[in-house]
């Protein structure tokens, strides 16, 4: 076995005859005495086992070391790798990606269709109403006739536009599609990360391919049959998800000791239960109702006022009463769709119920994880743990 021989510092008083010593005032000198092999003879070293820090606490958090660079997690084995349930991620994740940007884009249009719609009748209401004025200030003849038929055309299209747009509240479209965009850019950060550290198998690909689909249930792309009712009968949260399910063990990673599931944890998720369904998703639903409302009577004011425009300019110079209800009548339908469509209330209608529909999920998920009743199978308590 080696052994190691160090010299003490030599300092320069000593004698004239250690010329060495006196060339150098601090001298560590090593030398390394080893044994004498015989012929064909191996020198034989102990294993010399030294673990350094990082090693040391990755081996405390469940980690083993394998080789210098690779460590391993000690936990049970991963769930086997299927190619075919992979490829199937892929495609939907090329699909959610492809979502994202239709829904963004018509999200712009449809943002557009309430600004220019808003501009464009409005000053159609405007212009009969100057008209019908003009009309009756008018000595007669063919130009009191031509202005009184102009106006009055004039309000019968602002009439129809309106109808239309009130039917398909633009501003309540554009909010549903960014929506849209938003929870499919969610999907597939989500799906994403489930290819990147997780080894997907058939149930995840139908689970994800689910929720796809629910997510096109809640936001449809086209207008035409399935566009959703923008005066509904009664308030409900958006349900944009999936059925949930409860997580089973290999998804949280196969150890689930001690996930922070306990008596009082599971007190204080029914008492937040509790709160969301009484006070949160609650006042988002009021709120939601009011909005809607108002929105009905802005839709149907709107209409009828630049209705009764159009009968007031018809019979302009027959008195008093009809001038006044052409030139009122279509400037308060202006004012009432400056209101509604630059208001945006029916994007402010669907704004409520999407809160309230995040709070529906808040429950619905909570809700799941206490009817499991093995504590191990539930969703890790991140918050606790």
């Amino acid at each position: 076995m080696a052994s190691i021989r160090a010299s003490n510092v030599v300092p320069s008083s000593f004698p004239s005859s250690s010329s060495r010593c006196r060339r150098e005032i601090m001298t560590v000198r090593a030398t390394i005495n080893m044994p004498k092999l015989r012929n064909g003879s191996s020198l034989s070293l102990p294993k010399l086992t030294t673990i350094g820090l990082v090693e040391e606490l990755q081996l405390r958090n469940g980690y083993k070391n394998t080789t210098t660079t690779q460590f391993e997690k000690l936990s049970p084995s991963p769930k086997a790798s299927d190619p075919m349930a992979i490829e199937k991620f892929y495609a939907i994740m090329e699909a959610v990606a492809d979502r994202v940007e239709m829904h963004k884009n018509i999200g712009e249009q449809r943002n557009n269709w309430n600004n220019l719609l808003l501009t464009s009748i409005n000053s159609i209401t405007l212009t009969a109403s100057l008209m019908t004025g003009v009309a009756a200030m008018g000595a007669g003849g063919a130009p009191l006739v031509a202005l009184k038929l102009s106006s009055t055309l004039l309000y019968l299209a602002a009439t129809g536009m309106l109808l239309v747009m009130n039917k398909i509240q633009p501003s309540q479209l554009a909010e549903e599609q960014r929506n849209a965009a938003r929870l499919f850019k969610q999907l597939y950060e989500e799906i994403r990360t489930t290819v990147s550290i997780d080894t997907p198998n058939s149930n995840d690909v139908k689970e994800t391919t689910a929720k796809v689909l629910a997510l096109d249930r809640a936001y449809p792309l086209p207008l035409l049959g399935v566009m959703l009712k923008k005066f509904p009968k009664t308030v409900e949260p958006a349900v944009w998800w999936a059925p949930l399910r409860n997580r089973k063990a290999e998804v949280l990673g196969g150890r689930n000791n001690g996930n922070g599931w306990n008596g009082e944890l599971e007190g204080e998720m029914r008492e937040i239960v509790t709160v969301l369904n009484r006070k949160d998703k609650e006042d988002y639903l009021r709120l939601g109702k009011k909005a809607l409302k108002l929105n009905k009577a802005l839709a149907i004011s709107g209409p009828l006022l630049t209705a009764l425009a159009a009968f007031g300019s018809a019979f302009a110079g027959h008195g008093p009463w009809a001038v006044v209800l052409g030139v009122v009548a279509g400037t308060l339908s202006t004012v009432v769709n400056a209101v509604e469509h630059g208001g945006q209330v029916g994007m402010v209608f669907e704004m409520y119920r999407s809160n309230a529909g995040f709070f529906e999920l808040m429950q619905e998920s909570i809700e799941s994880n206490l009817k499991e009743r093995e504590v191990e199978r539930r969703e890790r308590e991140w918050g606790v743990v």
